[in-house]
């Protein structure tokens, strides 16, 4: 089974109202579009960019405030989704339950389905200065493409999540990050080759760029998209399908090839998932 993905190098900038957003995103879509893609990821934090917008007071808005869109941004996402027919990773969006603050993945189908993965592990940052709190479960989610998870940036930084998720059967991570800096893009990076590496799934990933002068903790950006895979004869060497100019506003899209993981899980140069020790270790499902 193959699947295209195209991956949204996202550019921050200050705006002043929704609709702009949602133009944004638009343009983004009708270029995924134009390439045929059956899935769309955009980054981790992107919806930050509402918060540039003034509120009725002309005053800068704060993380507090951003779940006041989540009703538009579902909206939007949804209709996206059905419209075109595909897809969508729809980045994270900062959401509010019981008094408490998540950074939120959301996958949007285009037969209304809508799967939500709170991020599992929070950084110092969110956990201090915007009062995030860790989601509590994983979820994978069956699609016509395959079973595919979504953990979120520094999730990808833990490899028992990730054995997780391959347990529940996931093939396709889809990890939406951002970073603002070259270190904590290569921490991110790094383990998204190593993830592929050790559970031989694919991982699609992007970040933001671009920046915004009115949100705190938005104003740098360091990102790229890429489509990594396991490191073996019928991938490319490196174990890049494809991968964006860093910090340019762009999308990248790649075909994902299902039938080859299954290939090398059996028949590989090696074989790391069917060889994992799981007499030493826990094998985490």
């Amino acid at each position: 089974m193959k699947t295209r993905v195209s991956a949204v190098q996202y550019a921050l900038q200050d705006i002043r109202s929704f609709a702009e957003f949602e133009e944004q995103v638009t343009h983004y879509m009708k270029t995924a579009m134009e390439f045929s893609a059956d899935f769309v990821l955009f980054p981790e934090f992107f919806t930050t960019q509402l918060l540039s917008i003034p509120d009725e007071h002309g005053n800068p808005r704060t993380i507090e405030d951003l779940p006041d869109f989540t009703d538009s941004y579902k909206e939007l996402f949804l209709r996206l989704s059905a419209d075109y027919h595909v897809h969508i990773i729809a980045g994270t969006h900062v959401v509010r339950k019981e008094g408490k603050l998540y950074n939120t993945a959301h996958y949007f189908g285009p037969d209304g389905t809508i799967h939500e993965q709170a991020k599992l592990h929070v950084t110092p940052t969110e956990k201090v200065e915007w009062n995030m709190s860790e989601g509590d479960g994983l979820e994978v989610f069956d699609t016509p493409k395959g079973r595919m998870a979504m953990l979120t940036c520094y999730d990808i930084e833990f490899p028992e999540i990730v054995r997780m998720a391959k347990a529940k059967g996931a093939d396709v991570i889809f990890c939406p990050s951002c970073t603002d800096d070259r270190q904590g893009f290569f921490r991110v990076r790094y383990c998204c080759h190593a993830r592929a590496i050790e559970n031989q799934v694919y991982i699609v990933t992007t970040g933001t760029v671009g920046a915004l002068r009115k949100v705190d903790f938005m104003r740098a950006n360091f990102g790229q998209a890429a489509v990594i895979t396991p490191n073996d004869i019928p991938f490319p060497p490196a174990g890049i399908q494809i991968e964006g100019v860093i910090n340019d506003d762009m999308i990248v899209t790649a075909d994902l090839d299902l039938e080859l993981l299954y290939e090398v899980r059996e028949r590989g140069s090696v074989t790391t998932w069917r060889d994992r020790r799981t007499d030493l270790y826990t094998d985490w499902n």
